[in-house]
């Protein structure tokens, strides 16, 4: 199965108006994503890419039957655009949107939280089910179906991963882009647990970053939970302590923070842990065979 998103799928695109949301828009529908409706205040009425375009997200959802949005609206509107298809009643949510400030995603959390809502972001690529269906700006070409699952903070180290791993042969079952923030929706332990319940997942690879302890946390439960084997990659190992290296989340602000530490820890949770980036695929391979 997939964790979050199939054929079933049908997707709403807020923003769909915009320059980003037009474009990508485009090349979901080219992966083969079932967009029903988009949405532009304004322009109800309208459509693009023959899609009908609607007012709201109630509005779209009622008439299309939409049951995922994906958002691309400014930082400023992009706080309201999650509530708004939360209240709509849209169960799965994507942020594309960075710049959102923090002060707006530590009300929305636990927003749509209360509305059993999943949120994924913001400031993250999405998620795909490689030959099912895209909810996101991943490059359609590098994906391929198959059987490891990839969790990334980063959306363009995610990319790398993913074509390396295409290119030793072993396809993805589900690939998700929880975003660099501070404060995101899915967590690397949401994630995981979803792909341990994935009877479509055999090898899980995370890659993580310095700042925060979200990879300690998801180490953990792999550690009591998972018989799934584990590959990851943490990034950052010569950021200076107190400097924020491309991602607002990823700071190190203490001994526990860097990169040797985390490693270690995930080394002690039976992670297997990769220096090198450019060795993850053939990492893989050889942990897939044994």
């Amino acid at each position: 199965m997939s964790i979050y998103i199939d054929e079933q799928t049908r997707v709403v695109v807020q923003g769909i108006t915009g320059m980003e949301g037009g474009f990508h828009t485009g090349e979901m529908l080219a992966y083969g994503t079932n967009v029903v409706a988009g949405v532009t205040p304004g322009k109800g009425g309208t459509t693009a890419h023959d899609r009908p375009v609607y007012d709201s997200v109630k509005e779209a959802r009622e008439r299309s039957g939409a049951n995922a949005s994906i958002i691309f609206v400014p930082a400023a509107m992009a706080a309201d655009a999650i509530m708004e298809a939360a209240d709509a009643g849209i169960p799965l949510v994507a942020c594309i949107t960075e710049g959102i400030p923090v002060q707006d995603m530590t009300k929305v959390l636990p927003y749509v939280r209360a509305r059993g809502v999943t949120l994924i972001g913001p400031n993250c690529p999405g998620v795909i089910s490689p030959g099912k269906s895209k909810l996101g700006i991943m490059p359609n070409r590098i994906h391929r179906p198959g059987r490891v699952g990839v969790v990334s903070r980063s959306g363009t180290l995610t990319y790398e991963v993913v074509d390396q791993l295409t290119r030793e042969g072993l396809g993805q079952s589900t690939c998700v882009g929880i975003g660099g923030d501070p404060v995101i929706g899915q967590s690397f332990t949401d994630v995981m647990k979803r792909f341990n319940e994935d009877d479509e997942t055999d090898l899980i690879i995370m890659i993580g970053e310095i700042g925060g302890n979200a990879e300690q946390e998801a180490a953990r439960y792999v550690r009591d939970h998972v018989a799934k084997p584990v590959i990851s990659f943490i990034a950052g190992r010569t950021a200076p302590p107190g400097r924020r290296m491309g991602h607002a989340g990823a700071i190190v602000s203490g001994r526990s923070d860097t990169t040797e530490e985390k490693i270690a820890f995930l080394k002690q949770c039976g992670i297997v842990c990769v220096d090198d980036l450019a060795a993850i695929g053939h990492t893989a391979k050889r942990v897939s065979r044994s």
